[in-house]
């Protein structure tokens, strides 16, 4: 009853449009889920995203769910995300992913979700990983499990939007680094983050995963940024 009332008085809005969302829906309301723009990446495996490593880094799957561009939707959502523990969107949007990963994860066969670790002081900063919930959502519809703790950053950088020029030149030099044991050996990785831009980030996670002996590596985000 408190939750109705609640509800009636200050009503759960759309985090695209600011729209009231019905009882069903969550985060994001019907109308503008249909508006988000679909990448279809899983209907073409030698899609725009798995180009972008071609000759940096030995990936069998590459995919993101939705485009971003500046001013849109999904950057709206993801801001809200990242920026203002809006955690139900990494859920909105992993449950929604997962179902369509579903699909090829009996080929690919997906063994653990590994995400984009934060740096301890960002972690600290901000208080979460906004791809914790994403990564959740992903282990539960493929059901395997989500390795939080196993890839660290041994570097801390600033935002990448504030950064200049020579700034982000230097932070393509971002250590990761992995701990594994014999468990890990010979298992197929399925990185995530929330989006791809030059995919230098995700180069530097993949090369450091794959120091696992055996490991086979693919790639998942939210978004791919043009």
């Amino acid at each position: 009853m408190l939750k109705s009332l609640l509800h009636l008085f200050y009503p759960e809005v759309c985090l695209a449009c600011k729209n009231p969302l019905f009882t069903n829906e969550i985060s994001v309301c019907a109308q503008c889920r249909h508006q988000l723009p679909l990448t279809l990446h899983l209907e073409n495996p030698d899609n725009e995203v798995i180009r972008k490593f071609y000759g940096r880094l030995p990936v069998e799957h590459v995919s993101t769910l939705l485009y971003f561009h500046k001013k849109g939707m999904v950057q709206e959502l993801i801001h809200h995300l990242k920026y203002r523990n809006r955690q139900q969107v990494g859920s909105f949007l992993g449950e929604w992913y997962g179902e369509e990963l579903q699909k090829i994860h009996s080929q690919l066969k997906f063994d653990a979700i590994i995400p984009v670790p934060l740096h301890k002081k960002r972690m600290k900063e901000r208080g979460y990983n906004q791809l914790t919930t994403f990564g959740q959502a992903l282990s539960k519809s493929l059901q395997i499990p989500f390795f939080e703790d196993i890839l660290h950053r041994n570097t801390y950088a600033i935002t990448q939007t504030k950064k200049s020029f020579l700034e982000r030149t230097e932070a393509k030099k971002t250590i990761f680094e992995i701990e594994f044991n014999e468990n890990h050996h010979n298992k197929h990785f399925l990185l995530i983050d929330d989006v791809i831009t030059t995919g230098s980030t995700l180069e530097q996670c993949g090369k450091a995963i794959l120091k696992i002996p055996g490991a086979r590596l693919s790639i998942v985000c939210m978004a791919y940024s043009h």
